[in-house]
């Protein structure tokens, strides 16, 4: 994915350095701790990056002894795919999931609360590309396309046909699509639409994987794990960042001067 996930992260840094709206949100969030975070996120991307960047490709003679048998099972039926138009078309729901959290800002209560959204959106961003960036930096796979008859040689000698593990496109895309329903999901927890936006947001990043599997750019298994990242991520950052409700038991002393000292036992609801 190159450097997608550290501009975009730092476009998103860059809009939230502000003071985060003061309105009702369900989120709470501290600059101290969430800003060396996604500065860190982004900086660990930048590694990754590098790493990924020094990766050696294959030579002539280790692309002429490759076998499909080499692969594992569950993954073979791939080996060989390569279809450059699956590859294109894959960028457009990819790219098109940046902007999905954007139109969060169309409601009014959660526009109020922009700042506060685009830089969680902007900490996602920033975990799923470090944990994307380091794994492919340090993991040598091979792509399916490498497998084929009909890649082109210069495809499967690049550096970057060795970039299979795991799939950054289905894992930015999850992340992306998940953070922008687990949003919508806190602020109206009732609403009928959550199954659509759920569904909308499950169903984005699995077309992206489909057509990643079909251009020979990643295995099933890579699309399997990028879409577990992703969507992890997404869902659990704006969750972590949750304002807690607190209720349950609490037992507090007590003094009467009839009765004695003793123990109240409480069970409050906020």
């Amino acid at each position: 994915m190159k450097n997608q996930f550290l501009l975009v992260v730092l476009a998103f840094f860059q809009i939230s350095f502000t003071s985060f709206a003061q309105t009702e949100s369900p989120y709470k969030t501290k600059f101290k701790v969430d800003g060396p975070i996604t500065l860190g996120g982004v900086a660990v991307s930048g590694l990754g990056l590098y790493l990924i960047s020094n990766k050696s490709g294959l030579s002539q003679t280790e692309v002429n002894g490759l076998s499909k048998n080499n692969v594992n099972k569950f993954d073979r039926f791939s080996a060989g795919n390569y279809n450059e138009n699956a590859r294109k078309l894959s960028n457009i729901p990819f790219y098109g999931s940046f902007a999905v959290p954007f139109t969060l800002l169309l409601d009014k209560n959660m526009r109020s609360n922009t700042s506060q959204v685009l830089f969680l959106y902007g900490e996602t961003l920033a975990i799923t590309g470090s944990i994307y960036s380091m794994t492919v930096g340090s993991v040598y796979r091979k792509r399916p396309l490498v497998y084929g008859e009909n890649t082109p040689n210069d495809k499967k000698t690049t550096k970057n046909a060795q970039n299979s593990f795991f799939a950054g496109h289905t894992a930015a895309t999850a992340s992306a699509t998940f953070f922008a329903a687990k949003v919508f999901n806190d602020y109206y927890p009732d609403s009928p639409w959550r199954p659509v936006v759920w569904g909308a947001a499950a169903a984005i990043p699995a077309s992206v994987g489909y057509l990643r599997l079909r251009a020979g750019k990643h295995f099933l298994s890579d699309n399997l794990i990028g879409y577990a990242v992703g969507s992890t991520v997404g869902i659990l950052v704006p969750h972590l960042h949750k304002k807690s409700n607190h209720s349950g038991f609490s037992v507090l002393p007590t003094y009467n001067p009839i009765a004695g000292n003793g123990f109240a036992v409480t069970y409050a609801i906020q």
